[in-house]
Parts: structure tokens; C-alpha cells; sequence
């Protein structure tokens, strides 16, 4: 008889960002001449610069001809694409990757669930508290996390690590001893971020208990500090202990195209196995690969026209990030994030839970945000915000909410 894998029966609940789009579109079903703005989602408004758009073009009319079609693309991706994120990612800020360590895939989700694949199952997992779900809950999936406890609201097998204004949300060292460990900076979802020298704190941690750090920079593109890692390879070390995960969703509007790339350096390496091998092989059995007008959109991205154009998208969600938190503030809310990363990350008013909160704003702004305690138990009584709207929608809803 077939069995079904019960770790899947272990999960809590639904997906955060599903259960809030049914609630969403039960309260446009019931009200619909209410204008809801949506500042929940971290999905981008604005539409993919010409640069890319020409770029696809291009490229779809090269898949009409026979002597530029082109098949399946190459398992860990085109050349060109890597060629051309080696040079704008890395060795513009004096970082040595190679080819064959970059890997080309549909956006950073996917990797980031199926990294843990890698790993046995005995390994104990340490994430930041508030975290991005998926991390948590693939592996759940996997059955690494253990048992789940309604009252804490945590894995028995996972370590949590408390991020809040009095650490400046960034983890401290846990006293339990990790084997993986995810870090994602900037922060999805408080918008914070770390500096370089408490990253490399991290990085020399984990080469001394012999851990591997999973590292989330999804949204580096968004860093306007200094003394701030654009990538954790900036870290003495980090080639012998860290993958890193980066998306074009986010730095260059791609969520409707879907590209992103991991790197797994061929220097990390645990009990003599090459962790760079065992990923090539998962990709090779597992993966299909990315369209090659995708991946040749990706190139785009790296053009000096393209870098200028992404720029200047960039820089209207900075200035939606600091329209909300300059306004926010105004109003007397504890506000965070913003700065280094498209997210604001808020103090619930009046005791509120996430939930009541987000109920409040969408009941009586017409508002929809998205629960902190979504995002892990320290999440509870915040509530994240995104710059990925309109301008005039983001205007707007600063207003709305002075008026509450």
C-alpha cells in the first residue's frame, strides 16, 4: 500500500502568503467598492526595464531560427549568465568564484527548500527568529525538525535565535551548537541588516564548530550603508563554510520572469564530500533547467544600460521604503528596516496581536500587510510592510493610516 511522507502532515497550517490571499479576496469579495492596496506580498509593481525587454525580444526571435534555436539549457546554466554574474557580483567587489560554483535556477525559493537535500537528516538546524518560512518548514518537510509544541509555538530540533531591537535584529551566537545555520541579510522580513565584521563573526564560527551557513542575500541589491557585505564571500573564510543564495526578483523585477543562482564553493567541503559535487548532481537529476531567453534577460541585467535602468527601479522602492518610515514614525510607531532592505518591520499598536493588527489595517484602511507572527514566535506584536507598491500607492496609504 502506498504510503504518503507524514513529515508533511507535520507542517502548521497553510503557507503564510496563501492563507492571507484568501483572506484578502474574501474581504474584496464582501467589499467591493473598497480600494485595498496591497503592501503585503513582496512582489514588485513596477515593469522590467527596456534594457530586458529588448533583451527578450531578441531572443525569442533567435528561438524562430534554426541556426540560433536552442534546446535544453545547460544543467547548472549558460555560461554567459555565469560568466556574466562572476564579473558583476563578484569579482567587482574582489571576490574569486569559479564557473562551475555557480548554479542557475528559477528564483531563489527553490533553492532555498532544496538546498537542505544535501544534509543528512540528524543535523540540528539554527534559524533567526523571525525567519522566512520556507526554511523552516522544508525542513519539516524533511523530517529534521522534530516535534512541533503548540504552547512555544517552536521545533523541538531547531534552534531559534532571537532577533529584536535589543540585538539590533541580528542573531546572537546560540548556545546550543548548530550543524546548518540560515542567515538572511538583509533581512527578509524585519529589513535589517548585519555589518560586515559581525558577519564575519559568524563566518569564523561556523568554520570552527564545522557548520555550514546557508546565506540569504536575496536583497543586497537594496544596501546603501557601508561596511556592509554585498556578499558573505566578502568574509575571510566563508568559501570553507557558506552557500550563498541571490534572485533577480527583487534587484531587477523578476518575478514574473523567475531567475535566481546559487553558489557552492568547491572548497566546502564536510567529511572529504564535496557539497559543490552532490549539488551538481541534484541538479543534474533534478532541476530542468532555465529558459534560455530568461537566462539571456539575466545577462541583460549586467549591461551598463541595464545596471542603469535597474537602478533607477531600485532606488523608487529605497524612496517608497523611506516615504513609510519617515511616516510611520511621525505617528508615533516603532519602526524598523527600510534603510538596507525594501521591508518595514513595525511595532504592533496598543497590544495588539499580528493578527488583530492585520485585521485592523485591512478592516479600517483597507490596508493589507503581512503578521510577524507568521514569520516565527518573536515575530508576535510586529508587522511587516513592503516599498514593492506604487508610489502614489504608498502615499496613499500613509495617509490612511494617519487617519486612524
Amino acid at each position: 500500500m502506498c504510503k504518503v511522507n507524514d513529515n508533511y502532515l507535520k507542517l502548521q497550517g497553510r503557507y503564510l502568503f496563501s492563507t492571507i490571499g484568501k483572506k484578502v479576496a474574501k474581504f474584496k469579495e464582501d467589499n467591493p467598492d473598497k480600494k485595498v492596496i496591497s503592501l503585503g506580498i513582496g512582489d514588485v509593481t513596477q515593469p522590467l526595464a527596456p534594457a530586458i525587454i529588448d533583451t527578450l525580444h531578441c531572443s525569442v526571435d533567435e528561438m524562430g531560427h534554426l541556426d540560433t534555436f536552442k534546446g535544453y539549457a545547460p544543467d547548472l546554466g549558460y555560461e554567459f549568465l555565469r560568466s556574466a554574474i562572476i564579473k558583476g557580483d563578484y569579482k567587482s567587489r574582489g571576490v574569486d568564484i569559479s564557473i562551475d560554483e555557480v548554479f542557475i535556477n528559477d528564483g531563489i525559493n527553490s533553492d532555498a527548500g532544496n538546498i537542505q537535500e544535501l544534509f543528512s537528516v540528524d543535523n540540528k538546524v539554527a534559524v533567526c527568529d523571525p525567519v522566512y518560512p520556507v526554511y523552516v518548514d522544508s525542513n519539516v518537510m524533511a523530517g529534521r525538525a522534530g516535534t512541533y509544541d503548540e504552547d512555544t509555538q517552536r521545533w523541538s530540533n531547531v534552534i531559534y535565535m532571537p532577533c529584536t531591537p535589543g540585538n539590533n535584529f541580528v542573531p546572537d551566537i546560540p548556545k546550543e551548537t548548530p550543524d546548518i545555520i540560515y542567515l538572511c541579510f538583509p533581512n527578509n522580513p524585519t529589513g535589517t541588516t548585519i555589518t560586515k565584521d559581525k558577519l564575519q563573526i559568524w563566518v569564523d564560527y561556523a568554520n570552527r564548530i564545522n557548520a555550514v551557513i546557508i546565506y540569504d542575500a536575496a536583497y543586497e541589491a537594496y544596501i546603501s550603508e557601508d561596511n556592509t557585505a554585498h556578499t558573505i564571500y566578502e568574509c575571510e573564510g566563508a568559501k570553507s563554510c557558506a552557500i550563498e543564495l541571490k534572485s533577480f526578483s527583487k534587484s531587477a523585477g523578476f518575478t514574473g520572469l523567475r531567475l535566481g543562482y546559487t553558489v557552492v564553493p568547491k572548497e566546502l567541503k564536510y567529511s572529504e564530500v564535496s557539497l559543490n559535487a552532490l549539488w551538481a548532481r541534484h541538479y543534474g537529476t533534478k532541476y530542468n533547467g532555465t529558459p534560455y531567453i530568461v537566462q539571456r534577460a539575466g545577462e541583460a541585467v549586467y549591461s551598463e544600460t541595464g545596471k542603469e535602468q535597474i537602478k533607477k527601479q531600485i532606488d523608487y522602492y529605497k524612496n517608497n521604503a523611506k516615504v513609510m518610515l519617515e511616516g510611520l514614525k511621525k505617528e508615533g510607531y516603532s519602526v524598523y528596516g527600510g534603510v538596507n532592505a525594501p521591508y518595514i518591520w513595525l511595532k504592533t499598536p496598543n497590544s495588539m496581536t499580528s493578527w488583530e493588527f492585520f485585521y485592523y489595517l485591512l478592516e479600517k484602511a483597507n490596508i493589507v500587510g503581512t503578521p510577524g507572527s507568521g514569520f516565527g514566535p518573536v515575530g508576535e506584536g510586529y508587522f511587516r510592510l513592503t516599498a514593492f507598491g506604487t508610489y502614489e500607492n504608498t502615499l496613499e496609504a500613509i495617509e490612511r493610516i494617519k487617519k486612524l
